[in-house]
């Protein structure tokens, strides 16, 4: 029934899509996509790497959650972790996950997201 996961959004104070790019396209190298029309009236960015999007859409009031995250699969955690710390971005390793190595990071809103990478024996 179910294919894949299309994307995930997070939440933005209005006027933070300048800080969303300057995160998600900037220190993390995704690419920016085209909203249509009538969405991007909204306000918000979305970003696509590899197979994930991630949608980020101002709200009024905003409060970043501090445990929902996505959880994103990938090929060199530590590759990643050393452009996150390049960047000044937190990094919190967490080997609580079996079969996994991970670690926490958060964007400029403080939306938390993980990141993981499988443990091959």
């Amino acid at each position: 029934m179910f294919e894949r996961l299309h994307h995930v959004q997070v939440l933005c104070p209005p006027g933070g899509e300048e800080s969303a790019r300057a995160f998600y396209a900037g220190v993390l190298g995704m690419t920016e996509l085209a909203k249509p029309p009538v969405l991007a009236a909204r306000g918000g960015c979305w970003f696509r790497s590899g197979g994930w999007e991630i949608h980020v859409s101002p709200v009024p009031g905003f409060t970043p959650q501090l445990k929902a995250h996505p959880g994103v699969l990938v090929d060199d955690l530590d590759a990643l972790e050393r452009r996150l710390r390049t960047a000044g971005r937190p990094v919190q390793w967490d080997p609580h996950f079996p079969g996994h190595r991970r670690f926490y990071s958060n964007d400029d809103h403080g939306n938390r997201l993980e990141f993981l990478e499988a443990i091959t024996s």
